[in-house]
């Protein structure tokens, strides 16, 4: 039996609909991973074979008002589910994040999984943080490092409320004539489906116990190129995407300019690559029903 972490969450809703029948899933007003004890009595009432931590506190900005809040959800939360799954010897899977490098400029090789780790936000910081306590208490945990995740229209079925960057573009494409996209950021776009399988795939091998991988959309695009992607998509003139820098679109938490991550660990571990992320857009287009846009409507 799966038991499966932060179930209002993009990742997890993919991997519900993915798993097998058994899959036991929880979110955040189910279970309080900051809360040791409770995490410890339903992992030992449940007795999981496997515990997918998909839980983390991810509002990015946020997190920079509110850093108390994000180590306890990050790290302390995560170190709980660890603790759980190895005093009962369940297998480990805990999903990380490309904000753990913070990169100030664009590289020319992929991010590998031991490239040094900067991060430059609360969030980066926190989820580093929760990386360490993780292999601390569970030494043969697979901690996966993934990047720039959507799930697009589809995210309607499978009841997720929040927007994500592609359900987001689509909806203001009906509603500008032109858009500005930040274009001096590179990285993996990482369809949530396709995560997800990969995630699996990673549960029934052995390979990937006690390694840390990464886990991305193949390929490179700067937010301005997948904002173009999507519009080609919908049948949307992509020249109305219009490119600009990060300066453009001050945040409370500095992003990492560049997150294109390496999948030599995962390949290595036998495990299968994510699909290219210019495919990976058409295919989650194509599982949503089509939108009227501004150009089809007039």
């Amino acid at each position: 039996m799966i038991l499966l972490t932060g179930g209002n969450g993009q990742v997890a809703r993919w991997l519900a609909h993915l798993a097998p029948d058994d899959v036991w899933t929880v979110s955040r007003e189910d279970l309080d991973i900051t809360d040791r004890g409770a995490v410890l009595d339903l992992v030992t009432e449940l007795k999981p074979t496997t515990v997918i931590n998909a839980a983390a506190h991810t509002a990015v900005d946020r997190a920079e008002d509110e850093p108390d809040g994000a180590m306890a959800i990050n790290r302390d939360g995560a170190a709980h589910v660890a603790e759980a799954a190895a005093t009962s010897g369940a297998r480990l899977l805990h999903i990380s994040t490309d904000y753990v490098f913070g990169e100030p400029t664009i590289l020319e090789e992929p991010l590998a999984v031991d490239h040094p780790t900067v991060p430059q936000s609360v969030y980066g910081i926190t989820k580093l943080a929760g990386e360490h306590a993780v292999r601390e208490a569970c030494p043969e945990a697979t901690i996966v490092r993934t990047a720039w995740v959507y799930t697009g229209p589809s995210r309607e079925w499978l009841g997720l409320s929040g927007d994500d960057f592609v359900t987001t573009m689509t909806r203001l494409e009906k509603s500008h004539e032109t858009l500005t996209v930040v274009d001096d950021q590179m990285g993996s776009p990482t369809f949530a489906r396709d995560l997800a399988v990969g995630i699996l795939e990673a549960d029934r091998t052995d390979t990937a116990r006690g390694r840390t991988v990464h886990a991305a959309g193949a390929g490179r695009a700067t937010w301005c190129d997948l904002a173009r992607a999507v519009f080609e998509e919908i049948g949307a003139d992509p020249e109305r995407v219009k490119p600009c820098s990060t300066a453009d679109f001050p945040r409370a938490a500095p992003r990492p300019a560049f997150s294109v991550l390496s999948s030599t660990e995962w390949a290595a571990c036998g495990l299968a690559p994510l699909q290219d992320w210019r495919e990976a857009v058409s295919a989650a287009i194509i599982l949503a029903p089509p939108t009227d846009s501004v150009n089809s409507a007039s």
